[in-house]
């Protein structure tokens, strides 16, 4: 019995997906629940399971675009398993990961290399010794994309063209529309970034002993931002139409870099928790994102975003708006600066802060004030720290 698997739906809203990678051949035996493909969406990349075991039939090939629905592979669930069939986690854990050197293919042989079928059939067709091409594919796979390089490499320099991922198509798309239908202004500050650096040095070891996690800036940047978004409402609001609504909650998109480009995770509720509560969920969406785990679920909603171009050495920059929300938050890195102190020139590390704000919901005023307040509070930082731990917490064992 051939089982049709058809792409289940990631999302509400996505009509579609692209086929971003197979994890197996053509005529591969598979087990259940083993992931066979990676699939692109508008929103993120998600994995595709086999739904039984089975021998499979490939309906679609890395970079077609297929419907929600449609049908991506069959699986012979009446085929029996091959006496030498090695599970996908025995293969993994195993040291048979290099490419075997069969000397030269010849056009008529079957190659029987680690590549993807369009890969051998060019391997075959052009006479390749596998062993000389390097993969880049799951565990080692040779890909068309390789071979194309190699290809490449034997006529002389050439650029390769490569098609964006959906993901990647998408975003392009939302950033030049923010350009085109906002009235993105940004407003500049700078940190005095000593106070925070000093309190964090004291408390930080016995904040991860009890916690297990660190005490980072971002969870202090957070607490700052929300409680200046309840002082400044229109900060934390969006446009609807004609109207402006705005919220009495602040879910903080943290923007994460990950293989497949800059995701955008969302902490819920964050002001309503704790420095540890912030530093837990940060880590547990950005594991995701690193490992291409992270869920559209993870990244809908948001009310405002917080970015940091530091972790990579900016200075400055202006972080654009992820829409439909109405502001950015954007840090930078910590450079140690001449600044005047009652009256003396003294060294402090600094960070220069940047907000990105729609203008038809929100003014100067509230844009420049909105900036000023998280300064405050990141240069004055005892109480934005103790009021935002629990009764319980580690500075409160400290004292």
């Amino acid at each position: 019995m051939a089982l049709e698997m058809k792409v289940p739906s990631p999302g509400e809203s996505i009509t579609e997906v692209e086929i971003a990678q197979w994890l197996v051949e053509d005529g591969d035996y598979v087990e259940k629940d083993q992931t066979i493909a990676e699939v692109d969406s508008d929103k993120a990349t998600l994995e595709l399971p086999a739904e039984e075991a089975g021998i499979i039939t490939l309906q679609a090939e890395e970079g077609d675009v297929v419907l929600v629905g449609g049908v991506v592979c069959l699986i012979d669930t009446t085929a029996e398993k091959p006496a030498d069939f090695e599970s996908k986690a025995s293969a993994d854990t195993s040291n048979d990961d290099a490419i075997p050197n069969p000397g030269p293919a010849k056009t008529s042989a079957k190659v029987d290399v680690k590549a993807t079928p369009v890969a051998k059939e060019m391997i075959a067709a052009n006479d390749i010794n596998p062993s000389e091409v390097k993969g880049s594919g799951s565990n080692g796979k040779i890909t068309k994309k390789d071979i194309g390089l190699y290809l490449n490499g034997k006529e002389g320099k050439q650029g390769e063209r490569k098609k964006m991922s959906m993901l990647r198509r998408k975003v392009a798309k939302r950033l030049v529309a923010v350009k085109n239908e906002t009235a993105m202004l940004t407003t500049f500050n700078e940190v005095d970034m000593k106070p925070i650096m000093d309190i964090r040095n004291i408390y930080k070891e016995a904040f991860k002993e009890k916690h297990g996690v660190g005490l980072g800036f971002m969870s202090l940047f957070t607490k700052a931002v929300t409680n200046a978004l309840k002082e400044f409402p229109a900060v934390n609001s969006m446009i609807d139409g004609d109207y402006m609504v705005s919220y009495d909650f602040a879910d903080i998109g943290i923007a994460v870099s990950s293989p497949k480009g800059l995701m955008v995770p969302v902490v819920r509720e964050a002001q309503d928790l704790s420095l540890m509560e912030i530093e837990s969920e940060i880590k547990r969406l950005a594991v995701k994102a690193r490992d291409g785990k992270i869920d559209i679920a993870d990244m809908e909603g948001g009310t405002f975003t917080i970015t940091n171009g530091g972790v990579f050495g900016s200075m400055l920059s202006t972080p654009i708006i992820n829409p439909p929300q109405s502001a950015i938050l954007g840090m930078h890195n910590i450079v140690e600066r001449p600044v005047a102190i009652d009256g003396k020139v003294e060294i402090r590390p600094i960070m220069y802060v940047a907000l990105s704000y729609d203008h038809r919901i929100i003014d100067g005023k509230e844009s420049v004030g909105f900036l000023k307040l998280v300064k405050e509070q990141l240069e004055d930082p005892k109480e934005l720290i103790l009021g935002a731990l629990a009764p319980n917490d580690v500075f409160d064992d400290l004292k």
